[in-house]
């Protein structure tokens, strides 16, 4: 019994370069290659969700003093200000 379902899908200007791998040989069809895209954008998502959890962990670790709402903003609003004028100078 089949646990999938078939789906259509417009590749648009992709098709070629799926068509390509199919003929190849590389994959033996285009559902092989959709489902080697589809396992690779699970490891790219899963790559990107750890560099995240890092970050996040390293920043929950860090000692330094938090900084205040005010002053994240009033931080980038001179930031903002300087890339203005150095804009308009240039």
């Amino acid at each position: 019994m089949r646990t999938s379902k078939p789906v259509s899908v417009t590749l648009g200007e992709m098709q070629e370069r799926v068509d390509a791998r199919v003929r190849s040989g590389a994959y033996a069809s285009v559902s092989e290659v959709v489902r080697a895209g589809l396992r690779a954008l699970d490891r790219e998502e899963a790559a990107l969700d750890l560099v995240l959890r890092q970050k996040v962990q390293e920043a929950l670790d860090d000692p330094r003093p938090l900084l205040s709402v005010d002053d994240v903003f009033d931080d980038l609003s001179r930031h903002r200000a300087a890339r203005k004028a150095a804009a308009r100078g240039a």
